[in-house]
């Protein structure tokens, strides 16, 4: 590919983010907007809860649709068709209605889908080996400043009386304008390497078969899926609420410090994806990030006056951008022409994780939440996330190292 195309495929890219970015906005803005979505849906709390996981339902399913009309179709159509379903999912949240809140949650989970692996996908055509990790911790950075600005920015707003109709209607109207605007900015590939024509006269679920039959492809689905679920299940959903409740802060004091996991992402993911690039190693680095996700925990239940709790979520973000290294290392143990399909595996694996668990989790502490002792229902729940981590790490042990220096020797 000439560097005149590499450099379109750069600024692609970088108009991806922007859909990334909306994506973690939309997908974790429903945690501080609780009580107000309850009464517009007509809810309850706990049956509100599982509304919003049913996001993960269609985000682990369509991760595979996803891989599939990347390698098959390119990025322009792939891209464009997942951001304008993420904008009408957004808008459907406008409806009061159980059905449309439903609908609309399982269209965004949809669309969502498409945003991470279209991002690496533009990625991998824009920047070379060498920086691959950097560039998916970077973009992995921005959609958790979506995270971030999800609850950071749209608490504040929902506590000072904004119109909760007001955020979804911009949301839904900016996600198709970016939708458009990724259509007119994407390469037309007219052109493809001798790889992407191999992958295109496969048919349609043979790449997946390369990808699934690769045992290592499971172990990264599963490592990345175990040190996402304590962000995307606890921080993006439960913390606000666990806060409120059993560490008795503010509405506002918990909306922050939740967001403050999001926040620690932002500098995690980049710092984490540079630094296996720089010693071209990727499980030393997965292993550190995960023991810094549980020594964050551990002093958030057992010695809280240690830090602040807003400190120790954002320590705990920044572990947890570890969870992004397995993204760089399935690409690494794939074949090239199944680089969109290795991004919607692994998706599908990590969020089929997450859909496993959120249940879980629910039953056991969610439905608890205020009905014991604060202190030990809180440490039990960080001590279920610590069990989760510490499984990861073991798994981690099985990966084959896939960095540079591996290759090398």
């Amino acid at each position: 590919m000439s560097s005149s195309l590499k450099k379109f495929y750069v600024i692609a890219w970088v108009f991806g983010l922007v859909f990334y970015f909306l994506d973690y906005v939309i997908r974790s803005a429903p945690a501080v907007m609780l009580p107000l979505l309850a009464s517009q849906f007509k809810t309850n709390n706990l049956d509100l809860v599982w509304m919003i996981g049913t996001y993960y339902y269609t985000y682990s399913t369509c991760s595979l649709l996803a891989g599939i009309a990347l390698d098959k179709f390119g990025g322009k159509k792939s891209l464009f068709a997942g951001t304008l379903i993420l904008g009408i999912g957004a808008l459907l949240f406008l409806i009061s209605s159980q059905f449309a809140g439903i609908s609309g949650r399982l269209l965004q989970g949809a669309g969502c889908a498409f945003a991470f692996p279209g991002c690496v996908y533009l990625a991998s055509k824009g920047f070379s080996s060498k920086s691959l990790a950097t560039a998916i911790g970077f973009t992995q950075c921005l959609g958790m400043l979506g995270g971030a600005s999800g609850q950071f920015l749209v608490g504040p707003w929902v506590e000072s009386g904004m119109d909760i109709n007001t955020f979804w209607l911009w949301s839904g109207i900016f996600t198709i304008i970016t939708a458009f605007a990724l259509y007119f900015v994407i390469p037309k590939e007219d052109s493809e390497p001798e790889e992407e024509t191999h992958s295109k006269k496969l048919g349609y679920f043979e790449t997946y078969k390369i990808v699934f039959k690769n045992p290592q492809s499971w172990l990264c689905g599963l490592i990345s899926g175990l040190l996402f679920a304590p962000t995307t299940i606890f921080a993006m959903t439960w913390a606000v609420a666990f806060f409120e409740t059993d560490k008795q802060f503010a509405f506002h004091d918990a909306a922050v410090t939740s967001g403050m996991v999001a926040f620690g992402w932002v500098f995690g993911c980049p710092l984490l994806g540079f630094i296996t690039d720089k010693i071209g190693r990727r499980k030393p680095v997965l292993v550190g990030g995960a023991i810094l996700m549980i020594l964050s925990l551990l002093q958030l239940a057992f010695l809280p006056e240690l830090f602040s709790a807003k400190l120790t979520m954002f320590i705990l973000g920044v572990g947890s951008g570890a969870a992004m290294i397995p993204y760089s290392v399935i690409k690494e143990a794939n074949p090239d022409f199944v680089k969109g399909s290795a991004t919607g595996a692994i998706n599908f694996i990590t969020f089929g994780v997450t859909t496993l668990v959120s249940p879980v989790f629910s039953h056991y502490f969610g439905k608890s939440l205020g009905l014991s002792d604060a202190d030990i229902h809180f440490q039990n729940s960080v001590i279920f996330w610590i069990a989760g981590i510490i499984l990861a790490i073991s798994v981690s042990f099985l990966l084959k190292e896939t960095g540079r220096k591996a290759v090398e020797i």
